[in-house]
């Protein structure tokens, strides 16, 4: 990275935050130039760009020389804010970046008390296969003894259940490890029990 990776993290981060779906600027909260961010980005569509620069920053996130940096630069916040977004893409890569994030303690706590694990959690019902496959692997990276209650709360576990009897594999074999070595045979039972009563479910992400 030939700039300084922190005025890199900071341009891309600016680059997000200044122009919202409709092409209106946004305040930033970093006032920083953005004049070496690389420019195609700006002959993109608005909604292209922002999941360019959005998909750049989650592949930043598996590097953790860059966690301090982001989050210095309120990346983390970033990423839990695009959970709710209507556009799926953004909540894909959102969703990636915070996976790649939560493997360190500190960005693990940081996502914890920021109240992270109900949108995690309702990134489940997406449509989107990467976003679910995500979700799953990021509640699996943040269950703790402390968080253990909400991540692996009964929806959760009857989630799980129906993700892994999915005849798509890769969602089958994660969930069934969730299910192993998260949750407790009592917490299986109890879901699918419940499960036995219940129509309602979280749908399965289209292949």
């Amino acid at each position: 990275m030939e700039l300084g990776r922190l005025e890199y993290l900071q341009a891309l981060v600016t680059e997000f935050q200044v122009t919202d779906s409709t092409g209106n600027k946004r305040r930033c909260s970093l006032a920083l130039s953005v004049s070496r961010v690389s420019s195609h980005t700006r002959r993109l569509s608005l909604a292209e760009a922002k999941e360019q620069v959005l998909a750049n920053l989650a592949n930043f996130a598996y590097d953790p020389g860059n966690y301090e940096y982001l989050r210095q630069l309120q990346v983390l916040d970033l990423f839990l804010d695009m959970l709710t977004e209507d556009n799926e893409t953004l909540v894909e890569f959102a969703m990636g970046g915070l996976c790649n994030l939560c493997l360190d303690k500190t960005n693990k706590e940081y996502i914890l008390e920021a109240n992270g694990v109900e949108p995690i959690i309702n990134c489940l019902s997406s449509s989107n296969e990467e976003t679910v496959v995500s979700a799953v692997t990021t509640l699996m990276f943040l269950t703790t003894p402390q968080s253990r209650a909400q991540t692996t709360a009964l929806p959760v576990v009857e989630c799980m259940l129906r993700f892994s009897l999915s005849a798509n594999t890769r969602l089958s074999n994660l969930a069934s490890i969730f299910l192993q070595d998260y949750c407790s045979p009592l917490q299986v039972e109890e879901a699918r029990t419940l499960s036995k009563h219940t129509a309602v479910g979280i749908p399965l992400p289209k292949d």
